[in-house]
């Protein structure tokens, strides 16, 4: 669960209605998406950027220059998919800047395993952001499972479908196992599952990002770091929430880094862990500051109108993007 940051005409706009001078000042120089919209820069992310891979631990374009993409994540399609289509995420890329979007398929809690329909919303969403030159996400969501080997095979077929279907797109990412949490570790749960699972990708799709999440809810990356796979374009994950989450979590990142291997946030929010609590603003600018000068990559949490600090939107918001600030809650709003 993540917060937005906003090209810097639109943060000057929202910050001002909800914060003091002081901290509009701050958010203003330091809490943005960074990110230009298609239309300013007369090119799409893709267009931009094109292939990415990892190089010396860096997400790398086209060109072999270091990238940081910026976006936001889908909450559970199971409940909130729809807010994934076109229409929103054409808004999200024109008025918000993003240049990814992570769409979140909830393995448990109702999700594909109950209901296996519901890889057409992310097939949906893949579509959506290759007709707009989004890069996409493709989150394979365990968290209420904790071991991902539980739905391995579950995983293999999945990822099999959308490689096949989808490898041959440039704008494809692969996220193999969201939150692994519970009695699990890298080394004796998760390294051999995401072994398994980035070979079947890497049958049908030679050279897209994989990334593979990390224990404790994906905070352990100094453990991957210390035994990463061997395929060059895999990168791990670390997920915080400012409330929570602080210079301990960094330290782990940054020792993942100088061990060489790539980190990419793929969830990150302006509340607590619980999704509630704050907005922490100062702190989520500590963060984003942070990813910032190491050019790792993020996605916030989430597009959603649930109740609850890190949803961008307001219950009832529209469908269809072009949300005005009476949709929009505080950590929407940032």
């Amino acid at each position: 669960m993540m917060n937005r940051q906003w090209i810097l005409p639109r943060i000057a706009k929202r910050v001002a209605v909800l914060l003091t001078a002081v901290l509009l000042l701050t958010l203003t120089n330091g809490f943005n998406w960074n990110a230009s919209t298609a239309e300013a820069a007369g090119t799409t992310p893709v267009e931009r950027y094109g292939q990415l891979s990892v190089k010396s631990g860096k997400l790398v374009d086209k060109n072999g220059q270091p990238v940081q993409l910026k976006g936001i994540s889908s909450h559970g399609v199971q409940w909130f998919g729809d807010l994934v289509n076109q229409d929103t995420m054409k808004w999200l890329r024109d008025d918000w800047g993003i240049s990814v979007f992570r769409v979140a398929l909830y393995t448990e809690e109702n999700g594909y395993i109950a209901n296996p329909s519901l890889k057409n919303k992310v097939k949906e969403a893949i579509e959506a952001a290759q007709k707009l030159g989004l890069y996409v996400i493709i989150d394979w969501h365990i968290l209420s499972d904790g071991d991902p080997n539980i739905h391995k095979n579950e995983a293999k077929a999945f990822f099999n479908e959308f490689s096949t279907k989808y490898g041959h797109l440039p704008n494809v990412i692969y996220e193999l196992a969201n939150e692994p949490n519970g009695n699990v570790n890298w080394n004796n749960q998760i390294r051999p599952y995401a072994s398994e699972v980035s070979q079947v990708i890497r049958a049908k799709d030679p050279d897209n990002i994989i990334i593979v999440g990390t224990g404790t809810w994906s905070q352990d990356v100094h453990d991957a770091a210390d035994h990463p796979l061997p395929d060059k374009n895999t990168m791990y994950t670390v997920h915080f929430y400012a409330g929570t989450h602080g210079q301990y979590l960094r330290d782990r990142v940054d020792y993942a880094l100088n061990k060489g291997v790539g980190i990419f946030a793929t969830e990150w929010g302006t509340s607590d862990a619980s999704g509630n609590g704050g907005p922490f603003l100062n702190e989520s600018k500590v963060w984003t500051d942070f990813l910032a000068s190491r050019k790792i990559s993020w996605a916030n949490w989430s597009l959603a109108d649930k109740n609850e600090t890190s949803a961008a939107l307001l219950p009832g918001a529209d469908r269809k993007g072009g949300w005005p600030d009476s949709q929009l809650t505080a950590s929407g709003n940032s």
